[in-house]
Order: C-alpha cells, then structure tokens, then sequence
C-alpha cells in the first residue's frame, strides 16, 4: 500500500502545480506596457485640454490686456490681483447666482422631459417610437446658433406664430429678463433632451422585463414603478446624464448671446461663459476673462467630485 499512496500523494500535487501557476501575475501586467498603448490619447488629451487649461490659469495670474497684446506695455505679474478684483465686483456675484439657478432649472426640465419621454418610447409602437427617435435626433444634430435663430422666429413680436396662436399680440419674450431666461430654458431644454432620452431609454431596454411586469401585476402605478424600480437600477446612468447636463447648461453661451444679443438689455440676461466673453473680448481684459474661466472650471470639479463622493457612499459602480 506503500507504493500506491505515494502515487496518489504525487498526482495530487500535480494539478496543485498548475493552478499556482495559473494565478501567478501575469508579467506585463506589472510592466508600463499598458501605459504604452495609453500613450498616444494621453499625448492627444494633454494637447488638447491640459496645456490650454495651464495657459488659462497662467493667464490668469497676469496683467494681460490689449495693451501687452500689442507689446506696447511689458507683461507684469499680479498674482491673485485678478481674483480679487473679481470677487470684489458685485455684477460677478449677479451673473453668478443667475447662471447657477438658469443652470439649474435647465438641468431639471432636461431630465424631466428626457425621462418622461424615455419611458413613453417603451409604451409605443415601432413606428411611432422611430418617428420620436428621429425628431429628437433631428433637434440634437442642429447647431446652436440654427436653433436659437430658429426660436427667436417663432416668438418673434412681429411675425412669429407663437404670439399668434397665445393672441400675446407684439409681445417681446427678450424684453423681459425672466421671459427672456425661459426663452432660452426652452431652446436649451430642446437641443439636450435627446442625449437623456436615448440614453435612458437605452438603460430601461435592459432592465429585466419580469421585474416591470411583476411590479405591474401588484398594481404599482407607473410612477411607483419608475421611483422605487427604474430610479434606483438606472442610477449610474442617471449620474453620467446629470452630470452632462450640469457641465453643458452651466457654461451655455451660444443660445444666450444670440437669443438675448449678447446678454440682453443692460446685461440683464448674463451667465458666466458670456460674461467671461465681455470681458476677455469686448473690454480687452484678457486676464480678468481667463480669471472667470478658472472659477468656473473650479466650480464645476468640485460639482462632479462631490457627487460622485455622495453615490460612492451609497454603494453605488460607476
């Protein structure tokens, strides 16, 4: 019995063998070889958003105006000279509380309408579900400035059909500062739904159909179904929208600057990314516009930072 234990003894230690080597690391994995393949879209993204991002900020810490363009004045350094002329303005801190609430509303009716509409194309049928699919890809794939010209037709006092059809007469929707801000929401909330809606519907399509019909079958009423059901299954989908959205509506320009002519009356109508414009651009304060530019690329970091920080704590992969 000697022998055939010693048999049994050397065959177990075989496959034991082999597995150790199946999970021994493998070597270039704790090499720079992935880095290698990484390598030219890291060279193509430090080219295209870090170094315009350094001279951004280098800018910033600079008095640069046309004066220095020309190279009729020497270059000086100010340190947060720029800062704090800017913070100490009173119209930053104006155009900054409108920009936040403007994006904010944006944000809500963006998503709103995208997922509203997302699960209206689970309900319809194959025609009109692509006939939707196409006139929201058709609104997405118009440039900004075809749209909002588009829009200022429609509520045109004049000749636009919208006045007619609410018998508002010559009313001028970009008079007002709070008409005008709608006005906008509108075109804004019309050229991004589609990206919520595609992609949220996308995320609907895989979720198992047992667990909606199950939840139907206990009478659950559509919205219970998509609170306690869809919201939480979709939440990394959710976060990646939102957080589109947010970047995209808090740094608006076009739709502003050509629906209100450049920010309305009196500047009435304002955010950042045009208020940045009128300084670095219309005023030739080079530096006090790249100065903005910081602060609202600061502001949104710490946006997206923060929430994702909240949905980690949650549990939740991104």
């Amino acid at each position: 019995m000697a022998p055939n234990s010693s048999v049994v003894v050397e065959r177990s230690r075989v496959p034991a063998r082999r597995g150790r080597s199946r999970s021994s690391p493998r070597p270039w994995r704790s090499s720079g070889v992935p880095w290698l393949y990484l390598a030219p879209a890291l060279v193509v993204l430090g080219g295209l958003l870090v170094y315009p991002i350094y001279q951004l900020g280098l800018i910033s810490f600079f008095q640069y105006t046309q004066a220095q363009v020309s190279g009729g004045e020497p270059t000086t350094f100010k340190g947060f000279g720029n800062y704090s002329a800017l913070f100490s303005d009173s119209q930053f801190w104006q155009v900054l509380v409108a920009t936040v609430l403007f994006a904010g509303a944006c944000v809500v009716s963006t998503l709103a309408v995208g997922c509203a509409l997302a699960v209206l194309l689970t309900r319809v049928r194959a025609v009109p579900r692509l006939v939707l699919m196409l006139a929201a890809l058709g609104a997405w794939a118009t440039p900004a400035v075809t749209g909002s010209t588009v829009w200022l037709l429609l509520f045109d006092p004049d000749f636009g059909p919208v006045n007619r059809i609410l018998g508002l007469g010559d009313h001028s929707w970009t008079y007002g500062r709070l008409s005008a801000f709608f006005l906008v929401l509108l075109e804004v909330v019309w050229c991004s739904f589609p990206f919520v809606m595609v992609t949220v519907y996308a995320g609907i399509r895989a979720v198992p159909s047992e667990v909606l019909e199950a939840a139907a079958l206990d009478g659950a009423s559509q919205w219970r179904i998509w609170r306690s059901i869809l919201t939480p299954m979709l939440r990394p989908i959710l976060t990646v929208v939102t957080i589109q959205s947010v970047i995209w509506d808090f740094k608006v320009f076009t739709q502003i600057y050509v629906m209100t002519n450049g920010g309305g009356i009196a500047g009435q109508n304002l955010v950042l990314n045009v208020y940045a414009y009128q300084q670095a651009f219309a005023s030739s304060k080079y530096s006090l516009g790249s100065a903005i530019g910081v602060v609202m690329l600061l502001m949104l970091l710490a946006v997206t930072l923060v929430y994702l920080r909240l949905l980690r704590r949650q549990g939740e992969e991104l």
